[in-house]
């Protein structure tokens, strides 16, 4: 049997590197996004790559829900990296019910500006904060599961700590092979990562932290303001580092 762990967060969250990390266990395949395709079909919104992500992946999110649960899997974990925005209002979740879960935060100043640097422009849908709240209420209640969050610059901090814990939540051994990894591309990779992943596809493990300087101008601050309190209500319960390594 195969143990599927569904990690569920925003864009620009250090979500590739993240899946990257699993990737690099030798008991663990992964799958990029796989909703993506169905999202742009349904909202029809301007991405990079938008013809060629429609060409690659179903636009069937029936499908997509059976190629996650039932499709046979070599290895004796898969991981599924999901975006939260991918999930539309009303979809059925109870194909959630038998993965385990995680959700990766981060926090929204460094969302919408890392956002708006690679789009141009960022709106509270976009970045899928709100629905990462909603998600968590709704698939904790699907699946009785007690879910642990995440923050990315948690990670950042310590991540052979936080993947640790992690995988003491999912009752699964942790890897060393999880800190680092060879550079370049996967053949797992979307093939929207010929816009999105330059900076992970140079990567070797996570970048270490460090809090970077940057202005916001008067939109952008509005989207922050909007889904703060959602991430905060989520921050609340994300593992937390030990005391000394937390500011």
């Amino acid at each position: 049997m195969t143990t599927r762990i569904a990690m569920w967060s925003g864009p620009r969250n250090i979500s590739t590197a993240m899946m990257r990390s699993w990737e690099n266990r030798s008991d663990c395949e992964v799958v990029d996004e796989p909703f993506y395709g169905f999202y742009l079909k349904q909202t029809q919104s301007p991405h990079p790559c938008f013809e060629d992500i429609l060409a690659e992946q179903s636009t069937s999110y029936q499908e997509v829900v059976t190629n996650l649960t039932q499709t046979h899997c070599k290895t004796p974990l898969q991981y599924q990296k999901h975006m939260t925005h991918h999930m539309l209002d009303g979809v059925d979740l109870s194909w959630t019910k038998n993965l385990k879960h995680c959700f990766l935060i981060r926090d929204p100043a460094q969302v919408v500006n890392s956002y708006t640097n690679s789009m141009g422009q960022c709106r509270a849908q976009d970045i899928g904060i709100v629905r990462q709240a909603e998600l968590y209420d709704e698939i904790t209640q699907i699946t009785g599961q007690s879910i642990p969050v995440i923050d990315s610059n948690d990670v950042l901090k310590n991540p052979k700590y936080i993947l640790s814990e992690v995988c003491k939540a999912l009752a699964i051994p942790f890897d060393m092979g999880m800190l680092a990894w060879p550079k370049g591309p996967r053949e797992s990779d979307g093939v929207w990562a010929k816009h999105w992943y330059h900076s992970v596809e140079k990567s070797t493990g996570f970048a270490p932290y460090g809090q970077r300087d940057f202005t916001l101008n008067k939109q952008q601050l509005n989207v922050v303001q909007e889904v703060q309190p959602y991430y905060e209500k989520m921050a609340k319960l994300r593992i937390m580092l030990p005391d000394a390594e937390s500011n």
